[in-house]
């Protein structure tokens, strides 16, 4: 995403590596844009909303679950770089990576209504019910009023008491924080109280039944469907879209 080359983890197998901490089911695959260098993600009312990266390239989109299709899209201008999304009531709420610019947009039709500006750089982007949650690269996660777009509050991701960075796509999901961390297979189960990562989910397995060989087609995107308790995920460039299942016994929560 951000031009660095790093190592992609390990062999892959269809059945999740038993290092993985928690344990998770394959339900389904979807058909997902092989074009999208996806950045954000989340579900709402029946549909995707995705936003994609690269300057000159970078759009926001909503797109249809069961076929890929791309129903409704805005073009960023050709000078950003569009990064995490987010809904909040009729409105949808997007970032840019170092302009330091976010947008607030009409979430039916995605007429654009306001701008708003930031410090750092903008990556991942989720609400809770009453804050928009934003990633910057960091360790650090930002708390941010949505009527206003200022930030109230920060929490720092630790594991074993050592930060956790290059914290990328986020969702919450059943009371927790998870995110994507850029250029590694595992998703963050993150406690938004305390900010100790609960668990680990190790996605490494659906790289390879994505059949994705670019070597930035790493895992990013995360969207969970809370009237069907449904978990999506995805990566850029990867041409499908997986529903999972978190396991029974994957479910107890043990702050470390």
């Amino acid at each position: 995403m951000k031009g660095l080359l790093l190592a992609l983890l390990g062999a892959l197998s269809i059945a999740a590596p038993a290092w993985a901490d928690t344990p998770w089911t394959l339900v389904k695959a979807y058909p997902h844009d092989p074009k999208a260098f996806t950045e954000g993600l989340f579900f709402h009312d029946g549909m995707l909303y995705e936003s994609t990266g690269l300057e000159g390239r970078s759009d926001i989109r909503k797109v249809s679950l069961e076929d890929g299709k791309v129903l409704e899209s805005r073009t960023l201008a050709p000078q950003y770089f569009g990064e995490g999304i987010v809904n909040w009531k009729d409105r949808l709420i997007s970032l840019t990576w170092r302009h330091r610019q976010g947008f607030v947009w009409k979430l039916n039709g995605f007429k654009p209504l306001s701008q708003f500006r930031y410090e750092g750089e903008g990556w991942g982007l989720t609400q809770d019910g009453r804050n928009l949650i934003m990633s910057d690269g960091t360790s650090q996660l930002r708390f941010l009023d949505p009527d206003t777009l200022r930030e109230a509050r920060r929490i720092t991701v630790t594991y074993n008491g050592r930060p956790v960075d290059r914290l990328n796509e986020l969702e919450y999901v059943k009371g927790e924080l998870w995110a994507n961390i850029w250029y590694d297979t595992r998703i963050a189960r993150i406690d938004p109280a305390t900010g100790k990562v609960i668990d680990w989910i190790n996605i490494a397995p659906l790289m390879r039944e994505s059949g994705v060989t670019d070597s930035e087609g790493v895992p990013n995107g995360i969207a969970y469907d809370q009237k069907r308790d449904r978990i999506f995920v995805t990566g850029k460039y990867w041409p499908k879209l997986f529903e999972i299942r978190l396991n029974p016994k994957g479910g107890a929560s043990t702050g470390k």
